[in-house]
């Protein structure tokens, strides 16, 4: 059995554990630059410190409540990540170019610098994280209590103790853990290697204890089957048709700009992340975290329901059921889970909300109140001090929160509340990051609009249970106006409150972004910065140049940045520009990118608003002001971005002019085929014509013609107009196959019996020309895509030239069939005079007969065009080719159909 004196105890040597590992982390972090530290696994699991007490305990207790509704909360944050390479990316790149160290530092460093966005942002995010903060204390006290039990033993030296000063005790182990590793360097860009190992080993061991205690429930309860099984006997049933309905929607719409906005995510996602690379893992390896939380959720959640006693809370069934079996040691394992997803968050969110506090809020009025000529030596040391006093303010108010509302039985909606006062956020980081003309009025106005409706539907809510102002004001409105009651504003009654909330913060949020935008116009620092996050990806890994005019000397430079930096870090900053500049450091002329290199370094300290303020102090009094000198390198920037439209329109310019070109090249050649085609055509027409007039005035003349002459000169007439005839059909039925025109309809064809029926054709040609045919190699029965006649048509027209042109004494004609690689090939060759070389490349033109064939007056010269046209329709293709004999040798090639 446990004691409650036991586990604290045990937690307080784990937090030993923590000290150690932190401690060498850091330590190894400094000593080596490379490192497993710098694993994009150790950044994967420090992201992973989103997966809260909220997520280890309120996650079964959702389940148990809501059933499926637990699971939005994974799938927000596993959307963004799959998604890394449109918004993680651009984040992460922004940061490292301006060294962003927030998000209320990058809203401001967005939106003109801005102080006052700084602040509101920053304000939001304190008061807007303290129930989350509550929620940790929450759970960790309830641990604790039911670890304790209601015996003395159990209790120990915790009997008398209640929950808040429970609470108040781990509020306060958790600032002073927090301030002595989270605030030992004033450098807030600068990664906190130990304090995110610690984080790391952490997300492994609070994944261990939830897996060990769902394979143990699954063990004990018979497996998943019999555990739904029963659950399902005993009334315990996911009501699918319900579950998805507009409170999932919204839940899971706030678990992702929850993941981009916490501020704690932001400090582990973007700020602490050493390369841009680790984003490829974490974009899968975090879903896969996730899922592995997930997974025994369910069962849990509902074996818990079908054996714990009634009136068992849900939200510590991970807890107490190993307990109730007997299981000390698994139950032991399990706190220490939760109570290490408590701490990660904790830990890091106060980190990255002290930061916030010191730089946006603190260090302005420093600046304000300090004259810049003191000495400066302070600023470092109050910096750390304004960093540890906001760790205390901000886990008191976590605390207070707490007090006020520890009588809420659940953790979940505890959370949900602080994810929409951070979902105002997200609007204005989209715009941001993509909106280039999103101006610093209309963002600030949303923020701020987006903040009071959450204050008046969500944080004033929570408070229903003690007080019953409160209460009254839920249930009449105030001064018994309904249409503006908490949650049913402007008479929108019957939603979710969470719903409610979130629909009305978020639209009136958005849509005074967009119409504010549209309506209000941006100063020039504000349109420089806003190019500067939307071109990120364009400009490169260059970082933004300072506009600033180097008027001021070094020793001013110098001065300042030993009040941020300290005396070695400056030193550093100083000989390094020195050694680069190629001068002694005495020497060394501030140039305008030194001054940008500067205010980057400084903006690592206390931000970018706070940066650019102190160096504007030490740069002032120069001939032309800060303000002209932006607005003329905004200008250039738009010069530049102009010329370069120019320069791509002139390149498309160029582009179109040469296509132009080729095009009236290509018109000028065939205007010459055109040209050459009629003249051919007119040949060829005009000598069957200038026979047949001739012979027609002959018998026309009543001279003395004997029968003999007379039957003569009409047959040779008739013959004459055949061959017109057939020289008119084949340039129609050319003219008809290049332009596509005739209907065409490939089939399934035998082109080896097209072959044979050619050779039946032509052979009593080749019986009278005394030819003798050789057969190489046949094929098979051969099946092609194409026109049975057609194919034909191009063997016999082939095999006839071989016949007409082949004046060997002892005429061979050789024919070879085969199938090769897929494609069926006829080669028909002869042993006549061949073609020669400068004939080659004109023998399938129109009207082209080559030498031996000009005295041939049988043909025109159009067979071989017309067979090259239908074996290109279908899809093969007709070759003059070496072959076997001296004389010429076509090859038809067609592919086999399978």
């Amino acid at each position: 059995m446990l004691s409650a004196d036991f586990v604290i105890a045990t937690a307080v040597a784990y937090v030993g554990l923590l000290f150690v590992l932190a401690f060498f982390g850091d330590r190894r972090a400094r000593e080596r630059k490379k490192s497993f530290l710098h694993s994009p696994a150790v950044y994967t699991l420090s992201i992973s410190v989103y997966c809260t007490s909220w997520t280890f305990y309120g996650a079964v207790g959702n389940a148990a409540r809501s059933g499926l509704e637990f699971l939005t909360i994974y799938l927000g944050p596993t959307i963004v990540f799959v998604g890394w390479y449109f918004v993680l990316r651009r984040l992460v790149r922004i940061s490292h170019l301006q060294r962003i160290t927030s998000v209320a530092d990058l809203l401001s460093s967005r939106f003109g610098k801005s102080s006052r966005l700084a602040v509101l942002v920053t304000c939001i995010a304190v008061i807007g994280i303290a129930p989350y903060i509550a929620l940790q204390l929450k759970a960790v006290t309830s641990s604790i209590q039911a670890v304790a039990g209601a015996s003395e033993f159990g209790q120990g030296s915790l009997a008398g103790i209640d929950d808040v000063g429970l609470a108040l005790g781990v509020a306060a182990a958790m600032a002073l853990f927090t301030i002595l590793f989270g605030t030992r360097h004033v450098d807030a860009k600068e990664q906190h290697h130990g304090v995110v190992a610690a984080i790391a080993f952490e997300a492994v061991v609070k994944l261990a204890a939830l897996l060990a205690v769902g394979i143990f429930v699954v063990f004990i309860g018979g497996g998943f089957e019999a555990i739904f099984r029963n659950a399902a006997e005993q009334g315990f049933t996911l009501d699918a048709e319900n579950t998805f309905d507009d409170r999932w929607l919204t839940t899971l719409g706030l678990s992702i700009a929850a993941i981009v906005c916490l501020p704690r995510q932001f400090q582990v996602t973007v700020v602490e992340n050493s390369d841009e690379n680790h984003l490829r893992v974490a974009g899968w390896a975090f879903p896969a975290y996730m899922m592995l939380m997930s997974i025994f959720i369910l069962p849990i959640a509902l074996y818990g329901l079908t054996t714990m006693p009634a009136g068992a809370n849900p939200d510590m069934f991970a807890l107490t059921l190993p307990m109730a079996a007997g299981q000390s040691g698994l139950a032991l394992f399990a706190f220490i889970g939760g109570f290490s997803s408590a701490t990660s968050m904790i830990i890091l969110e106060s980190i990255a909300l002290s930061i916030m506090v010191s730089n946006h809020i603190v260090m302005p009025i420093v600046l304000r109140l300090t004259p810049s000529g003191r000495d400066g030596q302070g600023v470092s040391h109050l910096l750390l001090v304004a960093r540890r006093f906001s760790i205390v303010l901000i886990l008191s108010l976590g605390f207070f929160y707490f007090f006020f509302t520890r009588d809420s039985d659940a953790l979940a909606p505890i959370g949900l509340i602080s994810f929409t006062a951070i979902a105002q956020f997200f609007p204005a980081v989209l715009a941001a990051l993509f909106w280039r003309d999103a101006s610093l009025k209309a963002a600030t106005a949303a923020i701020a609009a987006g903040f009071v409706i959450w204050v008046w539907s969500s944080f004033l809510p929570s408070f229903e249970s003690v007080s019953p102002q409160v209460a009254e004001l839920l249930r009449d409105g105030p001064w018994g106006i309904s249409w503006l009651r908490p949650e049913a504003l402007f008479g929108l009654d019957g939603f979710d409150p969470l719903t409610h909330a979130a629909f009305w913060s978020l639209s009136l949020n958005t849509f005074i972004l967009v119409v504010g935008s549209l309506l209000t116009s941006q100063s020039t620092l504000e349109r420089i910065q806003a190019n500067v996050f939307v071109d990120v990806f364009r400009r490169g890994n260059i970082a933004p140049r300072n506009f600033m005019r180097g008027a001021a000397t070094a020793n001013d430079l110098y001065f300042v940045a030993e009040r941020v930096l300290g005396e070695r870090r400056a030193a550093a900053l100083f000989e390094t520009a020195a050694r680069e500049s190629g001068v002694e450091p005495a020497m060394l002329e501030p140039s305008p990118e030194f001054i940008g290199r500067l205010e980057r370094e400084l903006a690592g300290s206390i931000g970018a608003a706070s940066a650019h303020v102190m160096l504007s102090k030490v740069v002032s009094g120069v001939e032309v002001s800060l303000e002209e000198v932006m607005q003329m390198a905004d200008e250039t920037q738009q010069v530049i971005e102009y010329s370069q439209q120019l320069e791509k329109t002139s390149a498309e310019l160029r582009s179109t002019a040469q296509q132009l070109e080729d095009a009236n090249a290509q018109l000028r050649v065939l205007d010459t085929q055109k040209d050459d085609f009629l003249s051919q055509v007119s040949h060829e027409v005009r000598t069957p014509m200038t026979s047949i007039r001739s012979f027609s005035e002959i018998l026309l003349d009543k001279g003395e013609l004997d029968e003999e002459q007379r039957h003569r000169f009409v047959s040779t007439i008739h013959q004459e107009s055949l061959r017109l005839t057939r020289l008119l059909d084949e340039i129609l039925d050319l003219s008809a196959l290049e332009r596509g025109e005739r209907t065409w309809e490939n089939v399934p064809t035998d082109a080896e019996a097209a072959l044979e029926r050619a050779l039946s054709v032509c052979d009593a040609l080749l019986r009278q020309r005394g030819m003798r045919v050789e057969f190489g190699s046949r094929a098979r029965a051969t099946m092609v895509d194409g026109d049975g006649d057609r194919l034909c048509q191009v063997f016999i027209n082939i095999i006839s030239n071989a016949v007409k042109y082949n004046d060997a004494e002892s005429p061979i004609l050789r024919v070879t069939s085969s199938t090769r690689a897929g494609f069926y090939v006829v080669e028909i060759a002869d042993n006549g005079p061949g073609i020669g070389k400068a004939e080659r490349g004109l023998i399938f033109e129109k009207f082209s007969r080559g030498q031996h064939g000009s005295a041939d007056q049988s043909g025109a010269g159009l067979g071989l065009a017309i067979s090259r046209q239908i074996v290109a329709r279908m899809n093969g293709s007709l070759d003059l080719v070496a072959g076997p004999l001296p004389g010429a040798c076509f090859r038809v090639r067609l592919a086999v159909l399978r």
